[in-house]
């Protein structure tokens, strides 16, 4: 073969190599989505508008989600020091599955003025699926500690998806390893509740007693005709 050839023969494999690694990668889409936060705070309700950004990146047999607010949310009457304030949200994920993500973030790292919107920080978490399908990432409820105090927000404006992803079951997921049938000798799978397992339980062993009662009287009747 010819250098030229050669050369060419290898420019396409590295293309086609390129378009697999393409077609393998999951399909994302992302929004920077604007969440309306009605908050029950401390001293009363608060109501304030942040961008929110929800990344996802492979790790392992899950994604790390971060969700990243764009401006401050709720406010303080009294400055925050540098360090006071904790905050965690939920996303919530629908499509393949429903589920529930806790994601979490450092303290601020800076003192915050009196009334003045608080910046969260990024929260970040793990979601492993049970299922794989597409799946959606919404911003859900936040929480803010500070002060001893808790402030609850509620996303008011029923914000859409800020993040759509093609993910693949875990591992040892139902999904990815199915459950197979059980073994003789293993126990019945319960389909109702306890008392009923129980009570087929004792039937399947009354049925069993009778068997062996038959079995007997017809042996000791043979006995007596054969006498």
């Amino acid at each position: 073969m010819s250098d030229r050839k050669r050369s060419t023969a290898l420019a396409l494999a590295a293309a086609l190599a390129g378009t697999a690694v393409l077609l393998a990668a999951p399909v994302a889409h992302a929004d920077v989505v604007d969440v309306a936060y009605d908050c029950k705070t401390p001293i009363g309700d608060k109501s304030a508008v942040s961008p929110i950004d929800i990344k996802a990146v492979k790790e392992g047999d899950g994604y790390k989600l971060t969700m990243s607010f764009q401006k401050g949310v709720s406010s303080s009457p009294i400055e925050l020091g540098r360090g006071a304030m904790s905050p965690g949200a939920v996303i919530v994920v629908d499509g393949a599955e429903k589920a529930s993500v806790p994601v979490s973030g450092p303290p601020n790292p800076e003192a915050v003025p009196a009334n003045t919107p608080i910046k969260i920080t990024d929260l970040s978490g793990t979601y492993t699926p049970k299922k794989s399908g597409k799946v959606t990432f919404t911003a859900g409820v936040l929480t803010i500690k500070a002060m001893g105090t808790t402030t609850t927000c509620t996303p008011g404006n029923n914000p859409k998806p800020a993040l759509e992803l093609e993910v693949t079951a875990a591992a040892g997921s139902q999904e990815a390893a199915p459950r197979s049938e059980a073994a003789a000798g293993d126990t019945l799978p319960q389909t109702g509740p306890t008392d009923s397992a129980l009570a087929l339980g004792t039937l399947g062993g009354t049925v069993l007693l009778t068997g062996a009662a038959g079995v007997l009287w017809l042996t000791r009747r043979g006995q007596r005709a054969r006498s």
